[in-house]
């Protein structure tokens, strides 16, 4: 694979391959996948530790990048809130 940043190393891309057989999904798919969400988690770390460096954007960024995070990896919907959103829409 060619050096870039991105890249994921060929541990973590031999670790996917062993995980495809469990995810029982094909190889090439389980480990397309698993590239493309590591690929994403690096840049996002990236542009948070670039907004985030010393004087850079905010006099305190912590809130921000909080924010940031929060907006570009959010958080799949908890059991309670599936089940009040079904009864939101049972009501209509």
């Amino acid at each position: 694979m060619a050096d870039h940043p991105i890249t994921p190393p060929p541990e973590l891309v031999e670790q996917w391959d062993s995980e495809a057989v469990a995810a029982e999904m094909p190889e090439q798919l389980y480990i397309a996948t698993q590239a493309a969400r590591w690929g994403g988690d690096q840049e996002l770390e990236a542009c948070i530790n670039y907004i985030g460096g010393e004087g850079k954007w905010f006099a305190n960024p912590w809130h921000r990048l909080t924010e940031l995070r929060n907006a570009r990896r959010p958080k799949p919907p908890s059991l309670k809130e599936l089940a009040l959103a079904e009864l939101e829409g049972a009501n209509d």
